[in-house]
């Protein structure tokens, strides 16, 4: 099966194109090579390549740059997508576009499924949510996959932020009132295999590591797993932040946007591992030979 993949050097992107290289024919493009806001750049690059199925991870992530560039950041999450829907569905090849939690408002309180309203509350979200419907608009065939708290080893995240600043000061802290879900790029990238046969239904899926959590107890579970691994580390505890006390942020984040993995697992059989396991697994292949 031929895959080919957009975004590989951003941190999901590559951790895609590692895990399938040898397993799949795989092809990539990075942003320097593909570039989604230039739209005769991704046809001069695409039209000619043969592919049964297009993994879109390349997004302009950046929440608070969003709202200061909003036109790259609907040419990149929106436009861009739409346009390889397009080429997609003229090759008769599958795409699988990855979304976020963050088109949500976050005032549920509870794990959102796939049919609630999506209501972005920032540029990025609007952004993603239109990406989402333009890809779905132009082949229902296509499916869209809404993560969250992306962490893995190509490159850093949160989890990396917190362990490097434990390593360097004796108290660090972080957002006790914003709840989501990490989810590892290992763990995505077994979970996207199970879509590539292109003759699987489309739309709208969720997937994160099961449970949810705020960033503090992200961080302190991560310092815990350090201490066990006996990983030198400055700081023991993390203090706790409000989410006002973010004064420098630009853009509003939703409060609490876990997504329920309920139809993934009743249409997979498959339960993803707690975020606690996966996050301990990431850890340990990461720090614990440094």
């Amino acid at each position: 099966m031929k895959i080919l993949i957009v975004g590989s050097g951003g941190r999901l992107g590559a951790a895609l194109v590692r895990e399938y290289q040898g397993k799949f024919d795989v092809t990539s493009f990075n942003h320097e090579q593909l570039d989604l806001a230039n739209q005769n750049q991704t046809r001069d690059n695409l039209s000619p390549l043969e592919f049964d199925v297009l993994v879109n991870c390349a997004a302009m992530t950046n929440v608070d740059l969003c709202e200061q560039e909003i036109e790259q950041a609907f040419a990149i999450n929106a436009e861009g997508p739409q346009l390889l829907a397009r080429i997609c569905r003229d090759k008769h090849a599958k795409m699988i576009h990855f979304s976020t939690d963050y088109v949500f408002d976050g005032e549920k309180r509870e794990p959102y499924v796939e049919t609630d309203a999506a209501k972005p509350i920032s540029v990025y979200g609007e952004s993603k949510r239109t990406g989402e419907k333009l890809v779905l608009q132009t082949q229902d065939r296509h499916l869209v996959l809404r993560v969250s708290w992306v962490f893995g080893p190509d490159r850093p995240s949160f989890i990396d932020a917190m362990i490097k600043r434990a390593c360097e000061e004796e108290h660090i802290d972080a957002v006790a009132d914003k709840f989501s879900t990490p989810t590892y790029t290992h763990d995505i990238a077994e979970m996207v295999s199970r879509f590539f046969d292109v003759d699987l239904p489309g739309g709208i899926l969720h997937f994160a590591n099961n449970g949810e959590c705020s960033w503090q107890e992200y961080a302190q579970h991560a310092l815990d797993c350090c201490h066990r691994l006996n990983i030198p580390l400055k700081a023991k505890i993390v203090g706790a932040l409000k989410l006002a006390d973010m004064k420098n942020w630009v853009a509003r984040r939703p409060v609490y946007s876990v997504l329920s993995i309920a139809n993934y697992a009743e249409l997979t059989g498959v339960t993803p591992r707690s975020w606690r396991d996966a996050v301990s697994d990431y850890i340990e292949r990461s720090y614990s030979k440094k």
